[in-house]
């Protein structure tokens, strides 16, 4: 797998990382992939620090990061906050997906 293009990460989702920092210890959004999940992929989504190796875009004054092993599965993805009536998150929309689950935290390659 070639990696094309770094993740983009939309003004929304920028804009609610800021809202979740505010007034705490500034965290970073970490995005990776594992092995798991009903498809065979599967993403974690949480707060951390910046390592070695990782991957940083930021924006805002925001940052989000992807570590090295997780980067050729993300090549070309949109990473996005959605606030609807099921509930509100980030989302990845990736397009080296071939399917993925109902809960959209799940792919396969």
């Amino acid at each position: 797998m070639d990696l094309t293009l770094p993740p983009k990460v939309t003004d929304r989702a920028f804009a609610r990382l800021a809202e979740i920092n505010d007034g705490n210890d500034a965290k970073v959004l970490r995005v990776a992939v594992e092995g798991g999940g009903c498809s065979g992929f599967q993403y974690e989504i949480t707060l951390d620090e910046v390592a070695e190796g990782d991957l940083v875009i930021e924006g805002a004054g925001q940052k989000v990061v992807v570590d090295e092993v997780s980067l050729p599965f993300l090549s070309n993805a949109v990473i996005d906050f959605s606030d609807e009536l099921i509930g509100a998150r980030f989302v990845i929309d990736n397009p080296n997906a071939t399917s993925s689950c109902g809960c959209g935290t799940s792919f396969s390659m």
